[in-house]
């Protein structure tokens, strides 16, 4: 028999109750001495039955609130309610107004603590346990009181961009936010700005206990090391002779230490309740570990969801999605964002109050961080690929053993860049690589020669692509180099020496001068001297990237550089090179989604694609994950209706054969049965049949998708269920205040502008020519417009072009002068120029201007001297057109720039238009700028 909705939703708060250690009782049975704490159902009060009154040790201390499920999205309406019962009196009893109130569905539960000094609900994972409520009944103050106490932070000893940090961070805490992030540059100080805040919310808030999350057993430890080491301003006592510190080392969590150091793996892998393969906290989970299934957590009696006071997520970018952000759910806790790399969806998670935002650009103004250069090397291999032809003989290997055999190539073989060292490996791209390495550094670093006169290696940093790839590097180097073992190791788990060892020497001795590694150390590892990093692997994810790089960044004065391994260093380390083997700088970056192989897809596209013919296995496999999540969501009448479109199946049956089309086990056994069925036929035959009985497996996994109403009410469905939340697109504000104060600011940054136009006219060039004859635009370069765009930032800040840009929009106001602004700075600069000069009437996008005057030159050489131009000539005039609007002037040296040298280059454009070509170039520039 169905339950009624009231009814389900009060089984599912019995359920979490109980779980959290409370006893039900009904009003008619009470005995409030049989356990600390009881949930009394119906409880009469002056304003009518409450759903349930929490009683810890006989004394009541809060109100459950209990509306059914679908009421999910009403539930704030509804809080009001529960605080009238929680202010009424209780029958038989003259009790004061109860401070702890929640509104519950089962599914969704929110919480009120009215001791707070700003009362504001929040979604919890479950209720709070009755030891926990009676510990706070029994307080004078709650945590969010406590934050209120915490005083000014003393700065001695502390980084600017620490202060700022740390400082805005506690004023966050003080408004109550529940979230925070902290974006500091790698380098920076994230670790020890974290364990300062740490400090100040156990000595002045009386935080109880705090987690220190991080997503490798290396940051751990790294982490770790901070915390022991760290020496208060105002004690001198270390932090950890101060509060107790842990790292968890397995499933045990003891309640006496105030700070837990835990990888998210093993966190979520205790509140699941299983046990962890430690091989699981090696590698960071967003870039390697991703279970087949994300496991749900569950309640876990042990470690209650307000045993944290506050979580603090180090490398958050990489922790707050898929199955790791049920951590972070389950407990009742503010949380800290730390990241040197957030990206829009890391905003997004933190309610986009960002405390911190101190990138590497201003680490490296701030001297910090050092700045880099990018030297590019590119070989025809990584770059068109190769084929090897059939009948070559070559050497083949065991991926693992490495072991070498001799075999002949019995079909061509064509393999491109990107499956260099993972399918073919090609050691003269290493060696040309290598070579090019050593024979280039000497002009990277022309002051490193050692007392002999022998140029020495700066520490170098390889990243490979796979350990067996690692291999043949090291091997390579070596022999290039003509060096000893010493000279160039490698540093990850798979090292037969221990990696923390030859990591230590690498950071503090002289050798090895080279390191290579996969990932272990591509983040959170500090090592100073090192001066070049080298990819010989690309990464897909921007964040991960930034981070690899963010290994050569850290500064090091000249003491350290010459103590810690180059001791013919002159200079204090003042930048880094990365040498770019693969294309790494210029390769499109995207976030890894692990979980959907067409995330950017919407389902209606899904279905119509595969009603189309697209049978490829991303379709498929993304439809049914679709489904997947569709059937958790749906109620059994709309269950029903979907299998009376689909042949009578369900959506788990649907999606079963949509999986089993690419199913690898499915594939084998198809393969088994054609070899049983034609054990006399050729191989050819037997490929044919495979592909046959596969095409037609595939087939069958569709054929209820060939229904246009079964994909009509998918998406219909859907649309019914799913609430788009949008953590991609940041919002800003781009007007505010009152209309005639915003008029009066545009018109004095406009007058301060023009006067700064007006008093640098004689002394920059630039501006000389924009006041001069308009022929003498002509003369305009990019970097004339480039020195003058710096020499307004240096002595004007505030006078940004694209601030000045919105200032002469606000003044003009004009549906007519509405044109679309610039998106490049240069542009903007001349734009506005133009119009403070009153060149132009009207605000215009200089690029615009290059049009209008463009076409109403054409049209007269069109009607002139010259006949009318052919298509292709007008394509290369386009060509020179658009890129005189973005960088004011044409040069014949340009010709060798791109698209110019793509199409030809200056021959093309002389063969197109003969003598004349000059005479055009030179109209173009003065016409086109007029």
């Amino acid at each position: 028999m169905n339950q009624n909705p009231e009814q389900l939703a009060r089984d599912l708060i019995d359920e979490k109750l109980e779980s959290s250690g409370w006893v039900i009782q009904n009003k008619t049975q009470i005995n409030l001495a049989s356990h600390l704490g009881v949930a009394v159902r119906e409880y009469t009060t002056d304003v009518g039955p409450a759903d349930y009154v929490l009683f810890v040790k006989g004394n009541p201390v809060g109100i459950i609130e209990a509306k059914r499920m679908e009421m999910g999205q009403t539930l704030s309406i509804v809080e009001e309610q529960g605080e009238d019962y929680a202010n009424a009196k209780l029958k038989y009893l003259n009790n004061q107004p109860l401070p702890f109130v929640y509104v519950s569905t089962g599914e969704i539960t929110k919480f009120t603590n009215y001791r707070d000094p700003k009362p504001r609900s929040r979604e919890i994972f479950s209720f709070h346990r009755p030891e926990t409520l009676l510990k706070w009944f029994q307080s004078e103050k709650s945590l969010r009181s406590g934050l209120l106490d915490i005083p000014e932070l003393p700065i001695l000893n502390l980084r600017d961009c620490q202060i700022d940090a740390i400082t805005n961070l506690e004023k966050s805490f003080k408004d109550f936010r529940p979230k925070a992030l902290v974006q500091m540059a790698t380098g920076s100080g994230k670790t020890f700005t974290a364990i300062t805040f740490i400090y100040r919310l156990l000595k002045y808030a009386k935080a109880k206990r705090i987690l220190f999350l991080v997503d490798t057993k290396n940051l751990g430890e790294q982490a770790e090391q901070e915390f022991m080491a760290y020496l208060p301003n105002d004690s001198n006592s270390k932090f950890s002779e101060l509060y107790p510190v842990t790292r968890l080392k397995n499933s045990f969590i003891s309640d006496d230490n105030q700070v837990y150091i835990s990888t998210i793996q093993r966190m979520y892998s205790i509140l699941k309740g299983s046990e962890l393969d430690e091989s699981a906290e090696e590698n960071n989970p967003y870039e390697s570990f991703q279970p087949k299934e994300a496991l749900p957590v569950v309640y876990n009696e042990k470690v209650p969801v307000e045993f944290f006071d506050f979580i603090v997520v180090d490398e958050c970018h990489r922790s707050i999605y898929n199955l790791w952000k049920q951590v972070l759910d389950y407990f009742d806790a503010f949380q800290v964002g730390l990241t040197a790399t957030p990206d829009n969806r890391t905003f997004a998670y933190f309610n986009e109050n960002v405390v911190s935002d101190y990138g590497y650009e201003k680490a490296v103004v701030d001297g910090v961080l050092v700045p880099y250069n990018v030297f590019t090397i590119e070989t025809k291999i990584t770059k068109e690929g190769a084929q090897i032809q059939m009948g070559e003989r070559v050497d083949k290997r065991e991926r693992l053993t490495r072991k070498k055999f001799w075999e002949t190539v019995d079909e061509d073989v064509a393999y491109s860049g990107k499956q260099l060292d993972k399918d073919i490996v090609n050691p003269s791209t290493i060696r040309k690589i290598i070579k090019a390495v050593k024979e280039n550094l000497p002009q990277m670093f022309p002051d490193r020669l050692d007392k002999e006169g022998k140029f020495e290696v700066p520490k170098m940093l390889i990243f490979a692509k796979t350990d067996s790839h690692a291999e043949d590097i090291i091997e390579i180097v070596r022999e290039e180099f003509g060096e000893e073992n010493k000279f160039c190791k490698k540093i990850t788990y798979q090292s037969q020496e221990d990696p923390k060892s030859i990591l230590t020497q690498f950071r503090n001795d002289y050798y090895p001068r080279i390191a290579v590694t996969v990932d272990m150390i591509a983040t959170g590892t500090d090592i100073r001297p090192l001066e070049v990093l080298l990819f010989m692997r690309d990464v897909k994810s921007k964040s991960y990237y930034e981070q690899m790089k963010g290994r050569g960044t850290r500064t090091c004065s000249l003491e350290e550089l010459r103590l810690k391994g180059t001791p013919s260093a002159q200079y204090s380390k003042d930048h880094f090179v990365i040498i770019d083997a693969i294309g790494v700088e210029s390769s499109q970056k995207t976030d890894s989604r692990p979980l959907e192989k067409a995330p950017g897809v919407s389902l209606k596209d899904i279905l119509q694609s595969i009603a189309m013919g697209n049978r490829s296995e991303e379709m498929l496999t993304t439809l049914a994950n679709r489904l997947i999540r569709l059937d958790r969501q749906i109620n059994e009448k709309e269950k029903a209706a979907f299998s009376e479109h689909a042949n009578g199946l369900q959506i788990k049956q649907v999606v079963q054969k949509l999986l089993d089309a690419y199913n690898p086990d499915a594939l084998e056994q198809i393969r088994t049965n054609v070899e049983r069925e034609k054990t006399d036929g050729s191989p050819a035959e037997k490929e044919k049949a495979v592909e046959e009985h596969h095409r037609a497996l595939i087939e069958r996994a569709v054929e209820e998708l060939h229904n246009p109403d079964l994909r009509n009410f998918i998406v219909d469905i859907r649309k019914k269920y799913d609430q788009i939340i949008d953590t991609v697109n940041i919002d800003e504000i781009t007007n505010i205040g009152w209309a005639t104060d915003q008029k009066e600011q545009a018109e004095s940054t406009v007058e301060a502008f023009e006067r700064w136009v007006k008093e640098h006219k004689d002394e920059a060039l630039a501006l000389q020519i924009f006041y001069d004859a308009p022929y003498r635009r002509r003369e305009l370069t990019y970097k004339l417009i480039r020195d003058l765009y710096e020499k307004l930032i240096l002595e004007q800040p505030a006078l940004q072009p694209a601030k000045l840009w919105d200032a002469y929009s606000q003044i003009e106001n004009s549906p007519k002068t509405k044109t679309e602004k610039p998106k490049q700075e240069l542009v903007l600069l001349v734009s506005v120029i133009r119009k403070a000069l009153k060149i132009d009437e009207h605000l215009t996008g200089y690029d615009r201007t290059v049009d209008r005057n463009f076409k109403q030159w054409i049209f007269a050489q069109n009607a002139g001297k010259h006949n009318t131009f052919t298509e292709e000539q007008m394509q290369w005039l386009r060509m020179i057109k658009d890129f005189i609007a973005n960088s004011f002037h044409f040069e014949q040296e340009d010709f060798e720039l791109d698209p110019f040298n793509a199409h030809g280059g200056l021959g093309k454009f002389y063969q197109l238009f003969g003598d004349q070509y000059l005479e055009i170039i030179d109209e173009l520039n003065e016409v086109l700028a007029a």
